[in-house]
């Protein structure tokens, strides 16, 4: 085992974080999740890059493991930090000089090799939210006009009146109202909302669905040649 759990004993964070954990191996990532837990954080884990752009955004902190079986985890951390600052730590068994750049360029705010301490991992995710606060963080609601969008509840409300929207077009729209001034590229758009499974016929029928289940088409812009912007509905 690479990751030197703590006992049940240990001391336990004043206050948790929302962490996601992206590791494939099925042991170390359990162990990970279980010793986090145990500290009062609460932890998610995914098992591919994929998974990591889609889930990401609900988290506080991301620890993330460079070697998964669908994406290199480089060319993730580069998705995370391109559409926002949720803190990332690298933690890898790769762990030459080399890699560490690599990594800390990619986007990573910090860099731990395997195997590593539990009290190690604390101390740096501890310092790592220390330099990343006060920061803007992803609103779990968002009220556009009379647009309501609630990520806990993963509910949308249009005058009050629900919406029903399916699981894709809900994070479709929850990314562009996150960024509402942002015009989001298309590709950065799929590998966030579709992970390593899309097409651009895919993109396109969801934003066409999305904007009839909303009434109008002004909410999702299409910005021609580049990607789409939220709108003013």
């Amino acid at each position: 085992m690479s990751v030197d759990t703590p006992g049940r004993g240990g001391p336990v964070a004043a206050a948790g974080w929302r962490v996601l954990v992206v590791e494939s191996c099925g042991k170390e990532g359990e162990g990970l999740v279980q010793g986090l837990r145990r500290h009062g954080h609460e932890v998610d884990r995914v098992e591919t890059g994929g998974a990591a752009l889609q889930a990401y955004a609900e988290a506080d902190l991301v620890l993330i493991d460079l070697e998964l079986p669908d994406l290199d985890g480089l060319e993730v951390c580069r998705g995370i930090r391109s559409a926002g600052d949720v803190p990332v730590i690298a933690v890898t068994s790769r762990g030459s000089e080399l890699d560490r750049v690599l990594g800390l360029q990619a986007g990573a705010d910090d860099y731990l090799v395997k195997p590593y301490g539990f009290r190690e991992l604390m101390a740096r995710m501890e310092a790592v939210m220390r330099r990343a606060r006060p920061r803007p963080s992803t609103a779990r609601t968002i009220t556009r006009g009379p647009l309501h969008i609630d990520a806990a509840a993963r509910q949308v409300t249009l005058d009050g009146q629900d919406v029903d929207l399916t699981r894709k077009e809900f994070d479709l729209l929850y990314l562009l109202a996150s960024h509402p001034d942002t015009v989001i590229p298309r590709k950065q758009l799929m590998q966030q909302v579709w992970g390593d499974s899309w097409s651009r016929r895919t993109v396109d029928t969801h934003v066409s669905s999305l904007r009839n289940k909303l009434g109008a088409s002004d909410w999702v812009i299409t910005i021609r040649g580049v990607g789409f912007r939220f709108g003013r509905g």
